[in-house]
């Protein structure tokens, strides 16, 4: 009998500090009902693997969860592992410290799922950081039932775009429009017209600095201002007096209808466009508007959402384990599907492309960013460029533009020169 006791004193010890007793770790994610469904059910199936593991789950959506999430890193109470975005990375760990390091714990990994490219996104002075969910870029949708009724094909070119605006207008007069978008949408499309036409983005990728020349910063708020004088893209009063400014354009009645022919937006949302349409009007991916003899594409891209493990988790690698289950795992591929968009892991890529379920839209537009990126025409964002503080002074200098309280050259002039100072005091 003292034999037996020795024994499994012995077996007990061998097992991981994890498995002794009641291990909990804290998942933190925002979303909306389906995604909260999902996770829950992949956190119900890792727990069943590891008997004794309790994680508990602090979910919300998405209001409120930076400020959550900023005062708990403050404090050193974060999560163990947490649904981030790219660019927070920016503010939360700028020497690559702010998180745990996952290269530690590459045993626990499968680091060879991802390309080099996506893994590049997560790191952080040299530091893994985060491995991204899903990537996702900024695509054209279009109603192609719409565009018929207004006898237009689907615009494939910057001019074709220009000129849907006064088909629209002459045809179906001021409330009908060939794009819709919010503020940030327009900001972004009119950023690619620049991006071809100067060949740099608004922040330089490599420092904390303004890339573009006064004169492209010019141009950039002038074609912000020509997609809405030439009728191309709802103006931003106009959206904000049919139940605010960045009310969902699959829930505005006149996409519904309709009257608004497209939608410049992330490929991952392209199911909740698609979603309130009818029979009668059916989505297909646009073509990538670009200026002959661009170097690249202009088109924004970044991982849609990224996994981090919290720098003063107690349990890293097991957080790191369960990092690895969600991303990789296939039963975890099964139970989560596209809820958090397609899956950067090849394994579960594939596995939900042979199961079906990845729709030929959404395959088609994820495809069409593949091919811009392998080509290399899409180039990696700077992280400030949508830091939370950096985000709002852009919004809040496109938003003078958009209700006339200031001129082009002032605008401008803001966006260089206080666009400066504050990188500066951000970085």
């Amino acid at each position: 009998m003292r034999k037996l006791v020795v024994i499994a004193a012995a077996l007990v010890l061998s097992l991981p500090a994890w498995a002794q007793d009641t291990t909990v770790l804290r998942f933190s994610w925002w979303g909306g009902a389906g995604r909260h469904e999902a996770t829950l059910k992949a956190i119900a199936a890792f727990e069943r693997r590891h008997p004794g593991l309790k994680i508990k789950a602090e979910y919300m959506g998405f209001n409120g969860y930076l400020e959550r999430l900023t005062t708990q890193i403050a404090g050193r109470s974060e999560p163990d592992v947490m649904q981030i975005n790219w660019a927070w990375l920016g503010m939360f760990s700028k020497r690559g410290n702010g998180f745990t390091d996952l290269d530690a714990y590459r045993s626990q990994l499968a680091l060879h799922q991802f390309d080099a490219a996506d893994l590049e996104l997560g790191r952080v002075a040299g530091k893994l950081n985060a491995l991204p969910v899903s990537y996702s870029a900024r695509v054209l949708l279009w109603n192609e039932a719409a565009l018929a009724r207004a006898g237009l094909p689907v615009p494939k070119t910057w001019d074709e775009l220009f000129a849907a605006g006064r088909v629209f207008k002459t045809k179906y007069g001021d409330k009908a429009y060939p794009l819709d978008g919010e503020l940030y949408d327009m900001m972004l499309l009119a950023q690619s017209y620049v991006q071809q036409k100067h060949g740099t983005p608004y922040v330089d990728p490599s420092q904390p600095r303004v890339a573009m020349s006064p004169a492209a910063a010019l141009e950039w708020v002038q074609t912000y201002r020509r997609l809405i004088t030439e009728h191309v893209a709802v103006p931003l009063p106009l959206r904000a007096s049919l139940g605010g400014a960045e009310k969902p354009t699959e829930q505005q009645q006149d996409w519904v209808l309709g009257n608004w022919a497209g939608n410049y937006t992330w490929d991952s949302v392209i199911a909740l466009r698609a979603s309130t349409l009818n029979q009668q009007q059916k989505l297909v991916l646009g073509d990538f508007p670009t200026l002959p003899g661009a170097g690249n594409s202009g088109m924004f891209g970044r991982p849609t959402l990224m996994y981090a493990v919290g720098r003063n988790s107690k349990q890293p690698e097991l957080a790191a384990r369960f990092v690895n289950f969600l991303l990789t795992d296939p039963e975890a591929a099964e139970i989560l599907g596209r809820s958090r968009g397609v899956p950067a892991a090849a394994n579960s890529f594939e596995l939900l492309l042979k199961a079906g379920k990845l729709p030929a839209l959404e395959l088609a537009a994820h495809e069409q960013v593949k091919a811009q990126r392998q080509a290399g025409r899409v180039p990696m964002p700077s992280k400030l460029f949508e830091h939370a503080r950096f985000h709002k002074f852009m919004r809040e200098v496109f938003e003078t533009v958009a209700y006339g309280k200031t001129t082009d050259q002032e605008a401008a002039r803001r966006l260089v020169e206080e666009g400066n100072a504050l990188l500066n005091r951000i970085k």
